[in-house]
Order: C-alpha cells, then structure tokens, then sequence
C-alpha cells in the first residue's frame, strides 16, 4: 500500500488534493489495491481543512466511480468489513502500521 505523506509536505489544500489524485491515478495504473493518506487531523482533533476537503472530493470520487471506497483511519481495523476486504485482497498489506490503532489522521482509499 503506497503512503502519501501531506503533513510531511505542509502543503495547502490545492496542492493536497492534486497530490492525491496524481498518485490514485500512479496506484490505479500499477494496479494497487489501495493507498494510505496521512494528512493529521487538525488542530485540537476537530479536523483539518486538508482532511474535511480531502474526504469531500473522495466523497464524489466514490460517486463517480472513480474509487470503490474510503474512511478514516478508526475504521482501519481487523473487524471493520471494508478493511478486512483490503486486507482479503492484498495480504502484503497486513504489516501496515496504523492497522488496529484508530488513527484519525488517516484516510485509506479503496482503489479497485
């Protein structure tokens, strides 16, 4: 599963989102599973503009069609029925270091 690191970058909403769907379309082409954003989650734990935009535009991409699912990061868990799809389908993806830990600085984004 490829990592996009926006908080490492620091970079502005627009930059984020073209950043995420340069790379869906890189991790589609090289027919990857799915794809882990880590964005944090904002000040004090309400949510950062980066997240709240990010999710919407996943939101319509899902739609669309364009990707199959996304949730955040306390969804990303042994007994969540989407994760465990992921994981059924991908099993390198069982290392993952956020997997169990409820991080909600995470989106993980359902490729195929």
């Amino acid at each position: 599963m490829r990592l996009i690191d926006l908080k490492k970058e620091n970079c502005s909403v627009d930059y984020a989102l073209a950043v995420c769907e340069i790379e869906i379309e890189n991790a589609k082409k090289e027919g990857l599973t799915a794809i882990k954003v880590l964005h944090g989650y904002g000040s004090h734990g309400k949510g950062g503009a980066i997240l709240l935009n990010l999710r919407r535009l996943l939101n319509q991409w899902k739609k669309s069609g364009y990707i199959k699912d996304f949730f955040g990061g306390d969804k990303w868990n042994m007994f969540d029925k989407s994760s465990m799809e992921i994981l059924l389908k991908d099993k390198s993806i069982y290392g993952d270091e956020d997997l169990n830990k409820s991080n909600p600085g995470i989106t993980i984004v359902y490729i195929q």
